[in-house]
């Protein structure tokens, strides 16, 4: 018994959170709501026009090493030369456009 209540509980640990779509908001999904689902956007910009585009990160961008080593010769008294290599994941962020009425008019994913 107790053996299928820890196996349920590691299942539902892993279950994941379904994927908005942002396409079927359009035109009913207000700043607010978005602030409530999203908490504060990483920035925002009202424009004069009367619009407001917000941007969140969705994903931090980070910089990774990585080593190894090039061995030149037979061990023992070969040469061994460590390489490095440097790579970059970008920061994922998510735009939301806000229309003069207050309502999604726009959404758009990208990386930078």
């Amino acid at each position: 018994m107790l053996l299928a209540l820890l196996g349920a509980l590691a299942f539902a640990g892993c279950a994941t959170t379904p994927k908005i779509d942002w396409a079927a908001r359009v035109g009913h999904f207000t700043y607010d709501q978005a602030v409530l689902e999203l908490g504060p956007p990483d920035k925002v910009a009202k424009l004069d026009n009367g619009m407001i585009v917000a941007n969140w990160v969705t994903r931090q961008g980070y910089i990774y090493n990585t080593g190894s080593a090039i061995a030149y010769g037979n061990y023992p008294g070969g040469l061994v030369v460590p390489a490095y290599t440097q790579g970059y994941a970008p920061t994922y962020f998510l735009r939301l456009t806000f229309g003069t009425d207050g309502k999604l008019s726009d959404w758009k994913k990208y990386a930078q």
